[in-house]
């Protein structure tokens, strides 16, 4: 729905004034760079009735600039003229570093805050969020977005005041020098206030679309640079090439739309403001009264002093503009409901008593059900296996246990409490996930098993995990050991390599729930039968979901879930399941998934 100027108006003010709600912390800078701006606005007329002494002091040098002050009456023109321009130019440098720095300050503040927050609520955002928005877009917000930002709520500002208030004490030294003469140089302001606000409007449009333009570009390097081997692999340099250059000449496009814009519309307000001029001149001329030749000299000049600030009080509508639309997208996300977390239960160790009773899910903003009436129930120590095609919900079921998703018909219980009821937090403290995707951090080996809340597990902890998953043997290989930095998403270490930190991660943890997405898929024959060890070693006393298409990872397994289009249809253990000879001893007799050998 398109909005009316009015609301428009109205929408950007709200925007504007909530930009400005985070100045606050740095209020105390902030009235500081603004004294400094009078200083320097009050500076401007004081040059221009300099100039006034200084044509009169061209026929009398030796008269007196302060005839009637005690110390200063004997000081003549000669002297006092060019001491006075000195004094005034360091006021003013005085005056330009207190409103440039101090607002600086309050700029950078402004930009880390709104990064900080912006981070810190990508942190708390459901995983639909995730699902529907790039990461390109996401991290265009946080690095591009943010700077348009600071052009409205301090850049913008600076112009706003410094050239506001220099424009205001010229003014008011017109009128106290004619006021005639500058009540009539006023009537060309509404002409000006139209020409600004139509360009305004067009700023603000191509902003908005840059801001997109530029989270494609980000969007496309950064896939690229996260797939660059699967792209050098199949060839698609070239794809990528020309995917690239269009995003970027796409926002090339709309960058120089927006300059054609500001080129055409500047010199448009200077020829007002100089026909504004024009007249002025005329009419100085034809009303000059007894006027002296300095009083008139003073009073063009000051004139003369308008055009820029006005200029730049005009120019600054395009950065707000950008701003506003930037921060109109920030606010947008911050204002994204976070994960909800209506939990009050909290448990400091829980037995692992898994129930499933009656679940139905859809995904969000979708109606097409994923799972359909799903139950069962597993003891604590005991180990189920979901098995079935691909797309089958095996996956999504294991993601609603640590409510990435949130269920709203059915019940999924732990130890007889519904998840929903519990503390979020608490409740993931007691599952350890390990997933076929892998997520490894630029840091050491240590860091990435010992992460997040494991972050000051001993050093000897450490040590049992690495070795309970079978990872020592490789990680003493390496050059600093457990200190080994892995590099991006542990790009150093082989994909078996890569699962066995994770599996290791999961063991220090010491979760009651483990949940095996499948795990040991990447992993090699040799390094399976190790993984295989240690899992059965964890899963003693622990309650253990496994989602596998190997049926060494299963055969051993309670009771086996065998799912099929969102529902359960077979159940029972390997021996009873291959005695039916149903969906299960199809699934075996190809290797449980299509492509897949079977290891026996």
């Amino acid at each position: 729905m398109t909005e009316t100027p009015g609301q428009e108006a109205a929408s950007s003010l709200k925007i504007y004034f909530r930009l400005l709600a985070y100045v606050k912390p740095y209020i105390g800078y902030f009235l500081v760079s603004i004294v400094g701006y009078v200083i320097f606005a009050s500076t401007q007329p004081m040059l221009a009735g300099i100039l006034k002494y200084f044509v009169d002091g061209l026929s009398n040098p030796d008269a007196a600039l302060f005839p009637g002050v005690p110390w200063l009456a004997e000081l003549p023109l000669l002297h006092a003229v060019p001491l006075l321009i000195v004094l005034i130019a360091t006021w003013q440098g005085f005056g330009s570093f207190l409103g440039n720095y101090y607002l600086a300050r309050v700029s950078l503040g402004l930009v880390h805050d709104l990064r900080v927050q912006l981070f810190n609520s990508l942190l708390t955002l459901p995983n639909r969020y995730y699902d529907q928005h790039n990461s390109g877009h996401l991290i265009s917000r946080i690095t591009f977005n943010v700077t348009m930002v600071t052009g409205a709520a301090t850049d913008a500002i600076k112009v706003v005041i410094r050239e506001g208030l220099t424009v205001i004490f010229l003014f008011a030294y017109l009128l106290w020098m004619n006021w005639m003469l500058t009540l009539v140089m006023l009537a060309i302001l509404p002409v000006i206030a139209l020409v600004v606000s139509s360009a305004s409007k067009k700023f603000r449009k191509q902003s908005k679309k840059i801001q997109v333009a530029m989270g494609d570009v980000t969007h496309v390097a950064s896939e690229t640079i996260q797939g660059y081997r699967v792209v050098r692999s199949f060839g698609g340099e070239r794809y990528e090439q020309q995917r690239f250059f269009g995003a970027s000449q796409s926002n090339t496009d709309k960058q120089l739309r927006m300059v054609k814009t500001g080129a055409v519309y500047t010199p448009t307000l200077q020829l007002l403001i100089y026909i504004a001029m024009a007249v002025l001149m005329f009419l100085v001329l034809l009303l000059r009264g007894d006027a002296t030749a300095g009083d008139l000299v003073a009073y063009i000049t000051a004139a003369g002093l308008l055009p820029k600030p006005i200029r730049q009080l005009s120019e600054v509508s395009a950065n707000i503009q950008k701003g506003l639309a930037a921060a109109d997208s920030i606010f947008e996300q911050l204002d994204e409901t976070p994960e909800t977390d209506a939990g009050t239960v909290e448990r400091e160790r829980i037995d692992g008593r898994l129930e499933v009773k009656h679940l139905s899910f859809a995904y969000p903003d979708t109606d097409k059900p994923v799972l359909h009436d799903i139950s069962f129930s597993v003891e604590p120590g005991q180990m189920v296996a979901l098995v079935g095609r691909s797309g089958s919900g095996k996956s999504t079921l294991a993601n609603l246990i640590p409510r990435f998703y949130h269920h709203d018909q059915g019940q999924i219980l732990l130890d007889g409490v519904e998840i929903e009821d519990f503390k979020l937090h608490n409740l993931r403290r007691h599952i350890a996930l390990v997933t076929q995707q892998v997520t490894l951090f630029n840091d050491s080996v240590a860091s990435n098993i010992a992460y997040g809340d494991l972050a000051g597990a001993p050093r000897e902890a450490i040590e049992r995990a690495v070795a309970d998953a079978y990872a020592k043997e490789f990680i003493d290989k390496l050059p600093q050991g457990l200190d080994t930095e892995v590099g991006e998403n542990g790009v150093l270490l082989s994909g078996g390599q890569r699962q066995r930190l994770a599996i290791a991660r999961a063991l220090l943890k010491d979760a009651p729930l483990l949940i095996l997405d499948e795990a040991t898929s990447a992993l090699d024959t040799e390094s399976e039968r190790h993984i295989q060890a240690a899992l059965d070693r964890v899963m003693q006393g622990r309650t253990t979901l496994v989602i596998a298409h190997r049926l060494s990872t299963i055969e051993k397994a309670d009771l086996i879930l065998v799912m099929d289009q969102g529902r359960i249809v077979e159940r029972g253990t390997h021996a009873e399941l291959l005695g039916r000879n149903g969906h299960y001893a199809r699934l075996h007799a190809m290797g449980l998934d299509e492509g897949q050998e079977a290891t026996l």
